[in-house]
């Protein structure tokens, strides 16, 4: 039996990010993908301590809700700080999922704040059985929470490890296994990491159960003074292709591969920039447009669904 019975019977689709106001590029990269990445760290915003999200935004993302689904891709949930998770990151959850047709949300594995003060970057987690056991019953209260897969993303080391207990596929490998999330593969994040200090790809893929993997990160960054920066700012390498489709080989349930692009960057290069990218990743793997039929919606429910939301 398929323990992940996730699997899409059409293959892979392609998928980008989507966290700023732009029709232009919303209408552009239509044609390629079948989802879309909404991050609710951008979207979203706080006053007084009340979550708003971005009305535009919100009411370009409805507009097309007829023709791809979402995947909705966090920041700022902190899942391995000690103290525990922000749980203002799942208010903005609570606004936004009842209102589009997500297929699966996820979370980096990591933590971006300590004792309540944000690092204003992220980290990884100690790969410790004392982390594991801070983090199994977290995941399977936000399961539980939300009635839908929840998929976590393994990081770039900043800083090296606090004595390991696993090795990084091995820990995750037992976080699948206890919790039964799924993974999203960040072949990006593993560049980086084989760039910055050897990390070695080939025996990660190896020993990663990539039954678990449902979604595939790609992207592209800079170096600066030798250091490969995970910064979502530019085109895909060639090298980072190549092992995305490496990988699609031995995938069997990856149902989107998603191409990052920060909000900062598309409004650097242009849009058209990023639907330009977009349409050779999806000649690049031969995508095709599976197509999506939301029942659920309508254009004319748009507005309504977004002053709702943003009264929220």
């Amino acid at each position: 039996m398929n323990p992940y019975p996730f699997i899409h019977p059409k293959g892979p689709s392609l998928s980008t990010t989507y966290d700023a106001h732009d029709t232009y590029l919303l209408e552009g990269v239509l044609p390629y993908v079948d989802f879309i990445e909404i991050t609710p760290d951008s979207i979203f915003r706080r006053r007084n301590g009340i979550s708003e999200i971005q009305p535009d935004i919100l009411k370009d993302l409805l507009s097309v809700s007829r023709d791809v689904r979402f995947l909705v891709h966090g920041v700022g949930l902190s899942i391995g700080s000690w103290e525990g998770f922000d749980a203002s990151y799942l208010d903005n959850l609570d606004l936004l999922l009842p209102h589009i047709d997500c297929a699966w949300h996820s979370e980096h594995l990591g933590y971006v704040k300590v004792g309540g003060d944000n690092l204003n970057t992220m980290l990884a987690v100690p790969r410790t059985d004392a982390m594991l056991e801070l983090l199994i019953p977290r995941i399977k209260t936000i399961q539980s929470k939300y009635g839908m897969p929840f998929l976590l993303e393994h990081i770039v080391h900043l800083l090296p490890d606090y004595q390991p207990e696993y090795s990084d596929a091995g820990f995750l490998n037992l976080l699948t296994a206890e919790t039964g999330c799924g993974l999203i593969l960040d072949l990006y994040n593993l560049e980086c990491d084989a760039h910055n200090y050897g990390f070695d790809i080939e025996s990660f893929l190896a020993e990663l159960d990539l039954g678990a993997v449902r979604e595939i990160h790609i992207a592209g960054g800079a170096e600066y003074l030798g250091y490969k920066l995970d910064i979502h700012s530019g085109k895909v390498a060639d090298s980072t292709l190549n092992w995305t489709r490496q990988a699609l080989a031995h995938t069997p349930n990856a149902e989107a591969v998603t191409y990052e692009i920060l909000p900062e960057a598309v409004r650097l290069h242009g849009a058209q920039f990023v639907i330009d990218e977009v349409a050779r990743i999806s000649s690049y793997f031969n995508f095709t447009k599976h197509g999506h039929q939301n029942t659920s919606g309508n254009p004319a429910a748009a507005d309504q669904n977004a002053a709702v939301l943003c009264a929220g």
